[in-house]
């Protein structure tokens, strides 16, 4: 892997104020309190924290606020938080309770020169675009754009969104395969190497991690940057020190704790 090094990202999917979790982003149960899992993940040394607010885009309201500014008390590594934000006012709101980045999908999807505004205004490293991606079509390798929590079809072809978004100032993407997502059966390597080969700036694999294995996998061959996890953590599947150990053995560049 040379000299790059993986983030390790914990996905913490919020319907506020409780952690939850659920399966193809359906299903949902509730775990716990997040800035509790945040503060346990970050002792452990993970590398991130994103914090995605599942409802608000169904709500028109983000409610993460008060959850990111209880969490960067104790934590204090980049935070990433997505749903619901909408506008440039949303996005200072965010920063101003201590997010680092905000991940975008439905509104940008909505009105794409927003990606610019915010990428003018806070810097492209703070613009996240969030892409909830569903194989589309019999044949492999094409994947079509959701919103609204996988739930709304765009017709949008999500390694052409990548690129435009990109082009429109986006920073860095978080790709989340909404048919991978819950089911422990490993990160769609195929989609997550058709973006990141696609666009010149980071990529994060999402949905699916369910062994050590698939992180160094999507990684290897899917030319992932970061991996965000969730399921395998929460539930305790796998410890985070025992992943970044089977990692580094693979080969795969983390950091050292």
């Amino acid at each position: 892997m040379g000299d790059r090094r993986v983030r390790l990202i914990a996905r913490l999917d919020v319907k506020a104020p409780n952690l939850i979790k659920g399966i193809h982003l359906e299903g949902l149960r509730k775990i716990g309190d997040p800035a509790e899992f945040a503060l346990k993940y970050y002792e452990q040394g993970i590398d991130e924290i994103l914090y995605m607010d599942i409802v608000a885009s169904l709500y028109q309201r983000n409610s993460l606020g008060d959850i990111v500014t209880a969490t960067t008390e104790n934590v204090f590594i980049p935070i990433t938080v997505g749903g619901g934000i909408r506008s440039l006012a949303d996005v200072e709101k965010m920063m101003r309770c201590g997010a680092d980045k905000v991940a975008l999908n439905t509104a940008v999807v909505r009105r794409p020169e927003l990606i610019t505004e915010i990428a003018s205004r806070f810097g492209s490293q703070c613009m996240v675009l969030s892409i909830e991606a569903k194989q589309s079509g019999p044949g492999p390798g094409r994947w079509e754009v959701y919103v609204d929590n996988g739930r709304e079809h765009t017709g949008f072809d999500v390694v052409d969104w990548a690129r435009r978004a990109v082009d429109l100032g986006a920073g860095e993407v978080l790709v989340t395969s909404v048919d991978r997502e819950g089911t422990r059966k490993g990160f769609d390597v195929a989609l997550t190497r058709a973006v990141a080969d696609a666009v010149p700036v980071p990529v994060i694999a999402s949905g699916g991690m369910g062994s050590a294995g698939h992180l160094s996998e999507v990684v290897r061959a899917g030319h992932a940057d970061a991996v965000a996890m969730a399921d395998i953590l929460h539930y305790n599947r796998i410890g985070l020190p025992e992943i970044r150990t089977a990692a580094a053995g693979d080969g795969i560049g983390v950091r050292r704790i």
